[in-house]
């Protein structure tokens, strides 16, 4: 269902886009720098193949390797959205990215008995519930007709619970266990996007690099992708996103990256 209803909302998407590069428009892309308050609200659907390797009970685990359409089946629950607010060229955002992912795995092996080792089977799971946070201070560093960026400085927090299950076909056997960490870490960066050709067409940007605080080494982000300005109430975009963490040897994410397709719509008002 999440395959098909994905599947739909990309095609009349793109569709969408297709069919309004021919549309007579005059508004431009780049956003006006002015003295009023000037308000962005975007809901977006990202579905990031992870790979992740997790510091679980004193030993690393390779339990997370998912592509995007894995995540989009696994995913029971999750909500996307960014905002943004300016005026002159101060300005504030945010971006909550909240997903439970689920999987199970069976594998086949031989367990002992009395009567000698006899074929059985193990039954695992993996939850992994993650909430990820940003939060930055824009000031608008670039802005003209082609162009419009933002350099910023900020904040993500991470808060992440992994539980694995086993259990074993045929017995009493099933043992869990779960671990928690969450960790706050200073960001800096810019984002904004470049028109093409003086149409309604543009490149959304967008970079940050940060660690240090809480267990993290170091975490980075970015994204590129294509969009369009339908008249000056809408974007849609799709991009390519990907995120990373490397926490400390006691941290529960080891070298964690998070990367696919994003297809967002930006409300500008």
């Amino acid at each position: 269902m999440k395959h098909k209803l994905f599947k739909i909302v990309s095609a009349t998407t793109m569709s969408f886009l297709m069919s309004g590069a021919y549309a007579q428009s005059d508004g431009s892309p780049i956003p006006k720098v002015s003295d009023h308050w000037r308000f962005e609200v975007t809901p977006y659907l990202w579905a990031p193949g992870i790979n992740s390797t997790l510091f679980f009970n004193d030993k690393y685990l390779n339990t997370v390797a998912l592509s995007s359409s894995n995540v989009l089946g696994d995913l029971k629950s999750g909500g996307m959205i960014s905002a943004e607010a300016h005026y002159g060229n101060w300005g504030i955002m945010g971006d909550l990215v909240s997903a439970t992912l689920h999987q199970n795995q069976t594998i086949s092996t031989t367990a002992p008995t009395a009567q000698g080792a006899v074929p059985a089977k193990f039954a695992t799971s993996a939850t992994l519930q993650q909430t990820i946070l940003t939060g930055a201070a824009t000031y608008t560093v670039i802005s003209n007709k082609d162009a419009y960026f933002d350099g910023f400085v900020g904040v993500r927090s991470i808060a992440i619970t992994a539980t694995l299950g086993l259990v074993l076909d045929g017995t009493s056997l099933n043992a869990s266990d779960s671990k928690s960490t969450s960790t706050v870490d200073p960001i800096i960066g810019f984002k904004g996007r470049y028109r093409l050709a003086d149409s309604t067409w543009y490149i959304p940007l967008y970079a940050d690099i940060g660690g240090g605080g809480g267990t993290t080494n170091m975490t980075w982000q970015g994204m590129i992708g294509v969009g369009k300005t339908f008249d000056k109430w809408i974007d849609v975009s799709l991009a390519y996103r990907a995120l990373y963490y490397d926490m400390s040897n006691n941290g529960l994410l080891q070298k964690t990256t998070m990367k696919g397709p994003q297809l967002a719509a930006s409300f500008n008002f």
